[in-house]
């Protein structure tokens, strides 16, 4: 079994969109440095995976079933974890979808997409935050880190409904950070770029499949896409204490991506 660095020994983090993705790569990191876990997310099989997995490495876990866009469930997941652990000191809105794709012309797009969209991308972290601030405010202290995306930056990085969505989850991390500071409970976001993950998975292999391997993450002024743990390590940095004079800010990890207008046919 692999030491545990220690960095988040003592430390409960709640992970949402845990079982694959980036959200695995954090929970797996956290793991590691000594945190105790809640993960949650909608698929049951791979979180049950995911939790004995941890369990068998030594690391205090459980994992609940969520859907993060039910109100009721959020609360429940909060409520199991203060009853398991008795306090909450880390909070991580992973979970995101990106939406039907299949409709590009914002004239076809249905209206119950941008609602499904917008109901586990926004009011999925708003609920996660809105109950697991409470028993933060009392401890004086906790750290939420939102997922956003690149999408949320600058356009072109993502259908409408998903880029619109975090671009909120943006400006939510700045207007909840400025209502919770006083408690010294700090909420920051991190921005991936193109990563390789479950949910990025047609692109992928749309890539693949034409022969196109090669483009993915050309956009990037690193020239490749980046990897689930490169973006849990930068949550990391936000949740734990190396990070505790920071809160409101908005962190890419998306290879230089946003650093330029690098867009195709633009490069000087």
């Amino acid at each position: 079994m692999e030491e545990k660095a220690g960095r988040l020994t003592g430390k409960t983090a709640i992970i949402t969109g845990a079982a694959s993705g980036i959200g695995q790569a954090t929970a797996e990191l956290f793991a590691m440095e000594g945190g105790q876990l809640v993960l949650a997310d909608v698929n049951e099989a791979e979180l049950k995976s995911l939790v004995m997995q941890l369990e068998n490495q030594g690391t205090g876990v459980i994992g609940i079933k969520t859907d993060v866009s039910d109100e009721k469930q959020v609360s429940d997941l909060v409520s199991a974890c203060i009853e398991e652990y008795g306090r909450i000191d880390i909070v991580c809105n992973n979970a995101g979808i990106t939406g039907d794709l299949s409709k590009v012309n914002l004239e076809e797009q249905e209206t119950d997409n941008w609602i499904k969209v917008y109901g586990v991308n926004v009011l999925g972290a708003v609920y996660m935050v809105k109950h697991a601030c409470q028993p933060m405010m009392k401890q004086k202290a906790g750290s939420i880190v939102n997922t956003s995306s690149v999408a949320g930056i600058r356009s072109g990085a993502g259908p409408n409904a998903y880029s619109a969505s975090k671009a909120a989850l943006v400006n939510f991390t700045q207007t909840s950070a400025c209502d919770l500071g006083s408690y010294n409970i700090r909420v920051n976001a991190v921005c991936p770029g193109l990563i390789e993950t479950g949910m990025t998975k047609p692109v992928f292999d749309y890539a693949r499949q034409a022969g196109k391997e090669e483009k993915l993450g050309n956009r990037a002024e690193l020239k490749r896409y980046g990897l689930p743990k490169e973006v849990a390590n930068a949550i990391l940095f936000f949740a734990g204490d190396e990070s505790s004079f920071i809160t409101g800010q908005v962190l890419p990890v998306d290879g230089g991506n946003t650093a330029s207008l690098n867009m195709p046919g633009m490069k000087f």
